[in-house]
């Protein structure tokens, strides 16, 4: 195994045992509730929106480490950015994890996600690694 890939090893067992934003928010303005039933994988989501900018971003829940390190990665990526960029992300993130060419530049702006890019080698993990994207996307499109 490469260097490179024991370190994205490293870094989504990490974000699985201590991830980032974990918990619920006092009262968010939007939620949503995730499900993978082919592997149990269990999310919630709970947003803080103002003025279009999504302000705080955090999640609950159970699955795999793929799922849970996902879900702990992407809330530091969409906090701060605007409610359209939600989608935008995960148009870039569903291209990074399935496509066998994905976008260089999506890469680039995914930063720290980049390291899912290996999933898309095991089809049957790519909804462990977009749960949390979409979770986040039904709560936007509820609110």
């Amino acid at each position: 195994m490469s260097n490179l890939n024991e370190l994205y090893q490293q870094v989504i067992l990490d974000h699985n045992k201590n991830p980032k934003n974990y918990g619920q928010l006092p009262p968010p303005c939007c939620s949503a509730e995730g499900k993978n039933p082919l592997c149990g994988d269990h999310i919630d989501v709970y947003l803080t929106i103002e003025d279009g900018i999504i302000k705080d971003l955090k999640f609950e829940g159970d699955g795999c480490a793929i799922s849970k390190a996902s879900a702990s990665i992407m809330t530091t990526v969409l906090k701060g950015k605007p409610v359209e960029a939600a989608n935008e992300y995960l148009e870039m993130f569903q291209d990074l994890v399935t496509s066998d060419q994905p976008n260089e530049e999506h890469k680039d702006k995914l930063g720290k996600m980049a390291i899912f890019r290996g999933v898309h080698e095991f089809p049957a993990r790519v909804k462990c690694a977009t749960l949390a994207w979409h979770t986040v996307k039904d709560a936007v499109e509820a609110n």
